[in-house]
């Protein structure tokens, strides 16, 4: 849709004036490397930032854009979700073409959807799910550096790292991995699913709860880490969150392999493929030695 059919379609409305509004769905990827996060800042790109500027440029106002999750500066989404409120003469659907026309390269606009008055990224959302990518081969590789954390120290043990993670399904105190910039009142999560798997080189860690603390991902992966280099036991894993020792709990993984892979509603508009496994999986084989 060209310019000036916007304008056109835009000011068609006698009174000059929203008569009509409705609320547009979007499903958002973005690379995080030159972003800081989701939310919007004062001297900083960010994705909400970004987002809104370019609506703001089609419809002449402030829009607000509210996203499910705000995701850290450097954490990459493959299926982050939004919505925001819009003149309904421009339907739904065109918004896609319409923002990606007007985004830089490292934010994308998969689709997007009408949505009920009611319906609501965030308080709508029934899970989100996360993925950390770990590169274990000793070679670097350009390709995966952007999206992946680099650990090639010592061999990762999947085994027992998913050993470490089983016991964290269910309804918790997580204190161990809340920082102080949480903003949230207690520690209780509720996970639903955590899950290791190792695909040549690559060693990915899924986890899905209905929400999670600032930064609470990187700080478990920074601490798993050392039980799948033996350097801790899946019982010290255990006994270190279920005793809310939140001084045992040293490092926070890297941004960019923590990825938001998707967020789960009861009703939603758009079709499995335009959401789901949107992050390719890196499976990258050991080469045998020459004979």
């Amino acid at each position: 849709m060209s310019d000036s059919s916007l304008n056109h379609q835009l000011n068609s409305e006698s009174t000059g004036k929203w008569t009509q509004t409705h609320r547009v769905a979007l499903v958002v990827q973005y690379v995080g490397t030159n972003l800081h996060g989701w939310q919007r800042q004062p001297k900083h790109r960010s994705v909400q930032g970004d987002l809104e500027a370019a609506i703001a440029e089609v419809l002449g106002r402030p829009v607000t854009i509210y996203g499910a999750g705000r995701t850290d500066s450097g954490v990459h989404a493959a299926a982050q979700v939004a919505h925001f409120v819009a003149p309904s003469v421009i339907p739904a659907h065109r918004w896609r073409d319409i923002l990606n026309s007007r985004l830089s390269k490292d934010i994308l606009v998969r689709a997007t959807a009408a949505v009920p008055d009611s319906w609501h990224a965030q308080f709508s959302a029934r899970w989100r799910r996360y993925r950390y990518t770990l590169y274990t081969d000793p070679l670097p590789n350009l390709f995966l550096r952007p999206y992946v954390w680099h650990y090639y120290y010592d061999p990762i043990n999947v085994q027992a790292m998913q050993a470490a993670l089983d016991p964290m399904v269910g309804h918790h105190d997580f204190a161990a991995f809340h920082r102080a910039r949480s903003g949230r009142s207690h520690s209780y999560v509720e996970i639903q699913a955590a899950e290791c798997r190792r695909r040549g080189s690559i060693v990915t860690v899924e986890i899905q709860s209905s929400g999670f603390l600032y930064g609470m991902v990187r700080l478990i992966m920074g601490l798993l880490v050392e039980v799948g280099r033996k350097q801790m036991s899946p019982d010290t894993f255990d006994h270190i969150w279920r005793n809310q020792q939140r001084s045992r709990v040293k490092y926070s993984a890297p941004a960019q392999g923590l990825c938001l892979l998707r967020v789960g509603y009861d009703h939603f508009p758009f079709e499995p493929e335009v959401w789901v496994d949107a992050q390719p999986h890196f499976a990258l084989k050991s080469v045998p030695a020459a004979v």
